[in-house]
Formats: structure tokens, C-alpha cells, sequence
């Protein structure tokens, strides 16, 4: 109970908090950004900006395990396949971990699938996989296992929020110092840590613990001095096929000459925004409300793609304004952006069916990837849509033409009689 009352209180803190911390980080990196374009060529200038953009990045993922902890964060969960997904992050895992450390990775036949965000389930893994490597002094052997299991009634119990059932298990078990009992009761806890500052910032495990409990699912950490740690992950088995994993874009980034309405409140994010999307080559209107945003729409003003923020001031929400655009302008796409969603387009800690979300703070190829995925799935809609409209006027039609050749072969017999 007083772990419940804790993260809720951390929860409404961070989400405070991570609003505003996340729209001035978008403010610093994308002014870093459209600035790194006029100092090219200059060494020194370039090398104190992608400095300042790794301070970006760093507070960036403060953030985001801030709000992984408080189960704030919006998940994109897919139905995978863990064995798959742990075989393809060996090479990821090596790199991280260096050539000293054994990796052994046991998948077991048979493997359930699980309803989970394979990019949040990743960082989980990595996360342990450091935690394991500094436990190791950066020499040992690393053994991730993945298999089925079963929680029974007596060990859920023990645990809040935990259904009994079926559960995809992973395990990461090192050969390091171990954790002394005492210090093991609080190593979810944010910002507790063992190692000095420099190493850590105490919000991994504290991350891995809140993405775990807000996909329905549990961890559990066995440990021993000078023996080793074992951290068990269980996700609910989902009975579903699993999904198709498409990777992220790679090549030259794009742009395009459609029309974007941005939507911001926050003036400095917006001229922002506006900015990179008139150098990636697009036509840009600006609205700094829904309300506003309407007027726009009802203007006239052909717009391809609605590009707005999610928390904004005004008795129109952006939901509602995305689906009154779509109201007027059926073939028009929308993209949300946040840095903090609250409940506006994630239900249950998971992003809304068909809902697309570029997290703040983003940098400019992310965008313009987005952008063209976003408008190229508004376009497949929309032939889609076409194609059916075709078959429904063919079904029509050959239901029409049945219907007159039925009447005139009772007409003619009709006549015979």
C-alpha cells in the first residue's frame, strides 16, 4: 500500500513536471539544430553544439524512465515474440557490453507470445544487461533466458496488482558481487542507487519495475553476495499471432511540399517546429489552439497533415480537434506530440488504436520520418477506402442488373400464360 501511495505521488509529480521540462528541451534542441546548418564547417562550433545536443539527449531520457517509473509513458504494444526479439538484440548487447563479458542467450521451444512494447521491452533488457555488467566489474558471463511460465494463486498472493495465469518469462542472471538483503528492498526506488554519481542515475531498475506494472505484468530479483543476481521479467501470454516488427526508417531523410497545419501553444516550440518543417520543404499554417486550429480548417486552406500538440489550453481538446478535422476534411492525416500525454490520447497506459504520437523532444530526421509515415499510411486509407467504394458500386450494379433480367423473365412468362 505505502509503494502504491509513493508512485502515484511520484507519478503527478513527474507528470507535472515533464509537460514543461520536455517543451524546453525541444526549444533548446531544435534551435541546436536549425544552428548546426549555419556553423557547418566550423570544427569547434559543430563540436560544442553536438555537446550541447548530448545534454539534450541525456535529459531527455531523465525524463522518459521518470515517467516509465510513474507508468505515464505511452505504450505501442505489439504482440512479439520475446525469443525473437532477445536473438536480435546479441549484437546490440555486445557492443554494450564489451568483449570480456560471456553472453548466453536460452530460448525455450514452444515460446508463448506476449502483448508488450517491443521498443520499451528492449531498453529493459539493456538496462539490466549494464546493471549486470558494473555488477561484473565489466568481466563475467551473462545468461538471458526466455521461457513459459505459470503463477499460481499462492504466489500472487504475495504480490498486488498480479492476476494468476500464464505468463512469457525472461530471466537475466549474472555472475557479479550480488545485492546484500537489506539494500534489495529498495532497488526500485528512483534515484537509489549503489554506484557513484558518475556510473548511474539510479532509474533503471525503478524504470524496468514501472514498464512491467503498467503492461499487466511482474518482476521478481533474486539474489546473493559474491554469487550473482538474477532478475525474472513475466508477461501476461497473449493467445494472439504475432506481429509483423517493422524497424525504423534508415537512409536519406525526406521531406515533402504538402501543407501543414501545426498546432502549439507554447510560442517558442511552435516557431520551432514551423522552422524545420519550411526546411524540409513543406507549406506551413500555424494555429497556437484547437480553437484556432478549426478556423483554420473551416477556411478552406487545403491542409494534408494536422501536426499538434496533445496538452493545450481551451475548451477544445485536441482529440476533439482531430476528430472534427476528420469530420470536414476526411482524407486529412493527423500526428500528435507531447511530452507528457496525461489521459488525452493513451487509455490503460496504451496509446489509442490508430492514434500516432512523435514524443517530445524529437529532432528534425525523427520528424520527417514521422511525417512521411503518417502520410503515407493517410494514402494506403485512402485507397483502401476507394477499393471498397468500387466493390460496393459493382455489388450494386450486378444486384441491379439480376433484378431487371428477373423481371423480364417473369413478364415474358406472364405473357406466355
Amino acid at each position: 500500500m505505502i509503494r502504491s501511495q509513493k508512485l502515484e505521488a511520484i507519478g503527478q509529480l513527474t507528470g507535472g513536471v515533464a509537460h514543461d521540462f520536455n517543451n524546453l528541451l525541444q526549444v533548446i534542441s531544435g534551435n541546436l539544430q536549425l544552428l548546426s546548418k549555419d556553423i557547418a564547417g566550423n570544427a569547434r562550433a559543430e563540436m560544442r553544439v553536438q555537446s550541447a545536443l548530448g545534454g539534450v539527449a541525456r535529459g531527455s531520457k531523465l525524463a522518459s524512465q521518470l515517467l516509465a517509473f510513474a507508468r505515464r509513458q505511452p505504450l505501442e504494444p505489439r504482440v512479439v515474440n520475446v525469443g525473437r526479439l532477445i536473438n536480435g538484440m546479441d549484437e546490440m548487447l555486445r557492443r554494450a557490453l564489451g568483449g570480456e563479458i560471456e553472453v548466453e542467450t536460452v530460448v525455450a521451444g514452444g515460446l508463448w507470445n506476449s502483448l508488450i512494447d517491443p521498443d520499451q521491452l528492449e531498453n529493459a533488457v539493456l538496462n539490466l544487461a549494464i546493471n549486470a555488467r558494473d555488477a561484473m566489474n565489466g568481466e563475467g558471463r551473462l545468461t538471458i533466458e526466455a521461457s513459459n511460465a505459470f503463477l499460481d494463486d499462492e504466489y500472487v498472493r504475495q504480490h498486488e496488482e498480479l492476476s494468476a495465469g500464464q505468463y512469457v518469462m525472461i530471466a537475466v542472471t549474472d555472475t557479479g558481487t550480488g545485492i546484500p538483503p537489506d539494500i534489495l528492498e529498495r532497488v526500485y526506488e528512483p534515484f537509489f542507487t549503489t554506484k557513484t554519481e558518475d556510473k548511474c542515475t539510479g532509474l533503471g531498475l525503478a524504470m524496468v519495475y514501472g514498464f512491467l506494472k503498467q503492461s499487466g505484468g511482474h518482476v521478481k530479483i533474486y539474489s546473493e553476495v559474491g554469487a550473482g543476481t538474477t532478475v525474472k521479467l513475466y508477461f501476461p501470454r497473449e493467445v494472439a499471432s504475432e506481429d509483423t516488427l517493422v524497424g525504423s526508417p534508415s537512409g536519406e531523410v525526406k521531406g515533402g511540399e504538402e501543407t501543414v497545419l501545426v498546432v502549439e501553444d507554447d510560442d517558442e516550440v511552435r516557431e520551432v517546429a514551423v522552422s524545420m518543417l519550411t526546411e524540409l520543404g513543406y507549406r506551413v499554417v500555424k494555429a497556437r489552439d484547437a480553437a484556432s486550429a478549426l478556423v483554420v480548417v473551416d477556411s478552406g486552406i487545403p491542409i494534408d497533415l494536422i501536426f499538434t500538440d496533445v496538452m493545450m489550453p481551451g475548451m477544445l481538446r485536441s482529440p476533439d480537434l482531430a476528430r472534427k478535422a476528420k469530420e470536414r476534411l476526411p482524407n486529412v492525416a493527423v500526428l500528435f506530440t507531447s511530452g507528457y500525454t496525461q489521459n488525452a490520447i493513451v487509455h490503460g497506459g496504451r496509446l489509442d488504436p490508430g492514434v500516432d504520437l512523435l514524443a517530445k523532444p524529437y529532432t528534425r530526421e525523427a520528424l520527417a520520418r514521422k511525417i512521411r509515415h503518417v502520410l503515407a499510411n493517410q494514402a494506403q486509407r485512402r485507397v483502401a477506402q476507394g477499393s471498397q467504394h468500387l466493390a460496393s458500386e459493382k455489388t450494386y450494379k450486378d444486384a441491379t442488373v439480376l433484378l431487371v433480367e428477373e423481371t423480364t423473365s417473369s413478364a415474358l412468362r406472364r405473357r406466355r400464360c
